[in-house]
């Protein structure tokens, strides 16, 4: 799965840590996500979305779609 968690945590000036508190995760959590080395669940993945006040397609997409 594609992300812009990354983009979307520079916009927003937070470090990887600050946004995993922010979350309830690990900064590792944070780091495999913007690595495509993890897929958040649906439940983390709308958290994340809700977070940044967008739509969930707005930071995640399937491989295929970019």
């Amino acid at each position: 799965m594609n992300n812009k968690l990354k983009v979307y945590r520079a916009l927003h000036d937070l470090t990887q840590e600050q946004l995993a508190v922010a979350l309830g995760v690990t900064r590792q959590t944070i780091i495999a996500i913007e690595k495509k080395k993890y897929d958040p669940s649906l439940d983390l993945a709308f958290k994340i979305a809700r977070y940044f006040d967008v739509a969930i397609e707005e930071i995640f997409s399937p491989e295929d779609s970019q």
